[in-house]
């Protein structure tokens, strides 16, 4: 009998938090795995006494589905998401909705969209924020695709996702085609950034200052008390109070020096690429932790490389405050970078992204929640064509006021010799941004001379080329 809303494909602890987290909210809940005895131990655990049915093929998950049928995949991104659409049509009919909630790229989900349309059937790709936590109690969702497949999940997913504090969902229709996906990616990215900025603070505080992990955790509590209040300071708090129980040191100092990486924030730095943005702090961000996989070569690189003695510091509540500056500004300039690629895309793909909206996306339920948020929606709502947030009175105001600390903060740990990648790579970004002239005239110059590649003059239009080696004169001696 056709009883339930929706379908879950795919019982890993993502697929299985969603299920719960719809049936919580009164929607009767399908589920299938392919290895099919995960959908019993499902229905034996956590699912017992729950809206929840449980079904052994995907047919019998059609037959349990209400039309047009609704079925959500949280599989693995990539082929496996393939091979499951491919099971799912013979069993599904036209105007049924398949959802991919995976990570998965934006262009395979245009192809999808493309491959399930001529088959009479319609896709979502949506982006999904929040990791395990979010997707029991609320994850931010980031839908796109079929426009007219919204209207059948809109009450579900708006149901499960993160409140705001204003009680609005963290979820609305991003755009056509690979919109929610992009739209994911580019919030992966944005992650990226504010994780490596956090972690140059720490190291700074760390190294350079001596502060211990009970000092840190004081340090960040602060912070999450003020402007930088955010998921991930917040639980950067947390961190630095837990110990090894085995050592009992500071847990975090047990850990190997190696970040990981599933691939989005790659993505999102090949796009900009693609699209001629500079998201040069987040593309840094991902540079940060191929450098840190290293790490065998790192440990090398110490025993056969000089750098700087750590200076004494004595003023230790001054850098952290100007720390704390230099970490919000450089979070802005991460920020704007990120939504200048998303307006890029816009124009480029034709979506319609709506800035504003997806600020508000983003302030519950994600890993990048910050009171931040409500910031970039009121210079949006204030200016919907603005170029980028640092033209934006309350930004560019902010970063006046921090860039001073700012600049500090990079010159001392340039000269102290502590790396730090993300939080300079901003900085440079701001100063090249608001350059009225750059030193591009000088490289146009060596194009023209070496390629004969043209270039624009700043007194005329048109393009030009000049014979540089018939016209060069000697060169007088300095001396």
């Amino acid at each position: 009998m056709a009883e339930c809303d929706i379908g879950v494909v795919g019982l890993a602890v993502m697929g299985r938090n969603l299920a719960l987290n719809i049936a919580d909210h009164g929607y009767r809940v399908a589920v299938f795995n392919r290895t099919v005895k995960r959908v019993d131990e499902f229905l034996a655990g956590d699912a017992a006494g729950k809206p929840i049915v449980g079904c052994h093929s995907l047919h019998e998950l059609a037959s349990a589905l209400k039309r047009p049928r609704r079925v959500l995949l949280m599989v693995k991104a990539g082929p496996p998401v393939d091979d499951m659409i491919e099971q799912l049509v013979p069993v599904l009919e036209p105007g049924d909705i398949i959802i991919d909630g995976g990570n998965s790229h934006f262009r395979d989900t245009e192809r999808r969209l493309a491959y399930l349309q001529e088959r009479g059937l319609r896709f979502i790709g949506t982006g999904i924020s929040g990791g395990e936590e979010g997707a029991r109690h609320g994850p931010s969702i980031m839908p796109g695709g079929s426009s007219d497949a919204w209207p059948y999940v809109k009450d579900i997913f708006q149901a499960i996702a993160a409140k705001a504090p204003d009680g609005s969902p963290c979820c609305d229709w991003v755009g056509p085609g690979g919109a929610g996906h992009y739209v994911k990616m580019v919030h992966n990215g944005i992650e990226y950034g504010d994780m490596q900025l956090i972690a140059e603070s720490y190291f700074f505080m760390h190294r350079l200052l001596g502060l211990s992990a009970q000092e840190l955790a004081q340090t960040f509590a602060r912070w999450n008390e003020g402007r930088l209040n955010s998921y991930l300071i917040e639980i950067t708090r947390d961190i630095f109070t837990v110990v090894d129980d085995e050592t009992g040191r500071p847990l975090v100092d047990m850990i190997l020096d190696k970040a990981g990486q599933k691939g989005t924030g790659k993505w999102a730095s090949q796009e900009a690429l693609d699209l001629g943005v500079p998201t040069t702090l987040i593309t840094e961000a991902v540079f940060a932790r191929f450098l840190s996989a290293l790490k065998d070569e790192r440990v090398r690189a110490s025993k056969a490389l000089r750098g700087p003695d750590l200076p004494a510091i004595e003023d230790r509540d001054q850098y952290i405050n100007a720390l704390e500056d230099a970490l919000y500004a450089a979070k802005i300039c991460s920020y704007a970078q990120g939504f200048a690629q998303l307006r890029a895309a816009s124009d480029d793909y034709g979506w319609g992204l709506r800035y504003g909206s997806i600020a508000l996306l983003w302030r519950a339920g994600c890993i990048i929640r910050a009171q931040f948020l409500d910031h970039i929606k009121a210079a949006f709502d204030k200016n919907p064509e603005l170029e980028n947030l640092l033209l934006d009175d309350y930004f560019r105001g902010s970063v006046h006021a921090a860039q001073a600390n700012w600049r500090r903060i990079v010159a001392t740990a340039a000269t102290a010799g502590i790396p730090l990648p993300a939080m300079s790579s901003a900085l440079a970004y701001f100063d090249g941004y608001r350059s009225e002239r750059l030193p591009a005239n000088l490289i146009q110059a060596q194009r023209d001379y070496f390629g004969a590649h043209t270039y624009e003059r700043v007194d005329r239009p048109g393009v030009f080329h000049t014979e540089w080696e018939r016209l060069r004169r000697p060169v007088q001696s300095a001396s």
